[in-house]
């Protein structure tokens, strides 16, 4: 503006060597300027991929070591959306938005000063319209906070009823639910359309205002100024240096308004990762845990538990329950469905904590120990297989990831599986795809038969574990787990009689208690519920 300033002003008398040296370094300082722009981007957008990178392994560290109860409360699609959505916000935020934000905050700083420099008078009539600027600014961005808050939930909303519809697609098709589940998908999509249309208009009024209020004092400052010049208070060259740096200035409060705008989108979009970070979890670690020793045995003991799970504190899980299992005793867990059979190993692996009571192994409270270090030493068959979208081998060597490629396939023989994998196109290396959907149920069951065989740990956890599994390779898994029950303390929730009469003990539950247990012959002896 300077040398614009000196060029209008002389341009009469300048010669052509001084007019050169002027746009020389007006040529220069933009390509000073082009150079500070790109190694501006470069630093701050690094930055703020590496801000984004470490949000999103902290909350994803967080949540997956919160407890079940946890996502009983929340839609696994909601938490997805939050950690890619939402720290997608706010890298636009670090990324450019505050980059963005410094450059115009010291045009904006530096334009005033300037401004005051170049005409006091001018500027004093500026200064007054930059509170009726920011009022403006800060009541409407509060507003837009709440509403960007509200889309960012109606987004997640979305993510997890599309989610859970797509990971149960052949359940929706087979039951000619096509129509339902689109139809469910519309609603909450067209509600974060409808919160995003909200937020978009309060956006657009407060731009309205902004750009309104800033050239309406550029235009009276261009009048006043004009009326100036011609009373020779002013040369037209001064007032186009003045003008100049009032259309920066202006310009910075409009970018700054923008800006102001992304903050508080981003604003709502950290409030819900905070949540996440900050989630009061059902299950702690001591503070200090104790350690188990190096050898465990495998001793169980549940003394007087009574549990409600957290969903439904109404209805009794299991009601007083003393239980003891020695090292190395196979015991099976009957009943009818909603016993409480399942609901003993969820407490034996301390996804919940007991409401009342405690659990034990070897006479350690399960709540005294940290839960990573006890659960090295059980391994689980859980009724519903869990497979990774990884290679076969990967899904085996899960169970323990340091075993090496022969005790991958020594524990798939053992499981029956060696056969079947080697009948895959690419045998172990083969993808098995989501949730394994390029296997059967039994082939799958398998699989996760394989893994806690690998696994090797003194307490073996079978829900279920030869459900999926037709007559011939039940037989070939039921020997497997047999040698595997071996020296090891098993738990066995089955409905097979041929699954549990093996047991060393046989424990029959009805309504969250245990009505009679024993052996095979005892309980028919007996009578009762398992005759």
């Amino acid at each position: 503006p300077i040398a614009v300033r000196r060029v209008v002003d002389g341009f009469g008398t300048a010669t052509s060597d001084l007019l050169d040296r002027y746009f020389l370094a007006a040529l220069a300082i933009a390509f000073l300027l082009a150079i500070g722009t790109g190694l501006r981007y470069y630093l701050v957008t690094r930055l703020g991929e590496r801000v984004v990178a470490d949000i999103r392994e902290a909350v994803f560290a967080r949540v997956i070591a919160m407890s079940p109860a946890f996502f009983e409360k929340i839609m696994t699609g909601e938490v997805l959306s939050r950690i890619t959505t939402d720290t997608t916000l706010i890298l636009s935020v670090i990324g450019s938005s505050v980059s963005v934000a410094l450059r115009n905050v010291l045009i904006f700083l530096g334009g005033l000063v300037l401004m005051l420099f170049t005409s006091a008078k001018l500027t004093g009539l500026v200064l007054p319209l930059v509170p009726l600027v920011i009022v403006p600014i800060v009541v409407l961005g509060r507003r837009l906070r709440r509403l960007s808050r509200e889309n960012q939930d109606w987004i997640a909303a979305s993510s997890g009823n599309a989610s859970e519809a797509l990971l149960s697609v052949q359940t929706v098709q087979a039951f000619t639910n096509e129509d339902r589940a689109r139809a469910a998908f519309v609603e909450v999509t067209e509600q974060s359309y409808d919160s995003a249309r909200k937020r978009i208009t309060v956006r657009a009024a407060m731009t309205v205002i902004v750009i309104a209020l800033i050239f309406s004092g550029v235009v009276g400052v261009l009048w006043i100024g004009m009326r100036d010049v011609h009373a020779g208070g002013i040369s037209i060259g001064a007032l186009v240096q003045f003008v100049i740096y009032s259309v920066m200035v202006a310009g910075a409060v409009g970018a700054l308004s923008e800006i102001w705008g992304e903050l508080q989108r981003a604003a709502g979009a950290t409030e819900r990762l905070v949540e996440l970070l900050h989630a009061e979890d059902s299950v702690h670690d001591a503070p200090h845990p104790k350690a188990l020793p190096q050898h465990v045995e495998g001793a169980i003991r549940f003394d007087n538990v009574t549990f409600s799970y957290p969903t439904r504190p109404e209805q009794t899980a299991l009601a007083d329950i003393s239980l003891d299992i020695a090292p190395g005793e196979t015991v099976a867990l009957v009943g009818p469905s909603g016993a409480g059979k399942s609901t003993i190993i969820q407490l034996l692996l301390r996804f919940y904590d007991p409401s009342a009571g405690s659990v034990t192994l070897d006479g350690y409270d399960l709540r005294d120990l940290a839960r990573t270090d006890f659960r090295r030493h059980v391994a689980l068959v859980p009724q519903d297989a869990v497979i990774f979208a990884t290679t076969a081998r990967e899904n085996i060597r899960f169970g323990r990831p340091d075993a090496s490629d022969e005790e991958v396939e020594a524990a798939a023989r053992a499981a029956a599986a060696h056969e079947f994998l080697m009948r895959l196109p690419e045998g172990y290396e083969t993808y098995v795809g989501e949730r394994g959907v390029m296997l059967s149920g039994g082939q799958k069951q398998r699989l996760a038969v394989a893994r806690a065989i690998l696994r090797d740990a003194p307490v073996l956890l079978l829900d279920e574990a030869t459900s999926a599994l037709d007559a011939e390779s039940e037989r070939a898994v039921q020997e497997a787990v047999d040698r595997m029950s071996q020296d090891r303390t098993t738990l066995i929730i089955a409905h097979r009689l041929a699954t549990v009469k093996k047991a060393d003990r046989i424990v029959v539950f009805e309504e969250g208690r245990i009505v009679a247990q024993g052996t095979h012959e005892a309980l028919v002896a007996e009578g009762g519920l398992y005759a």
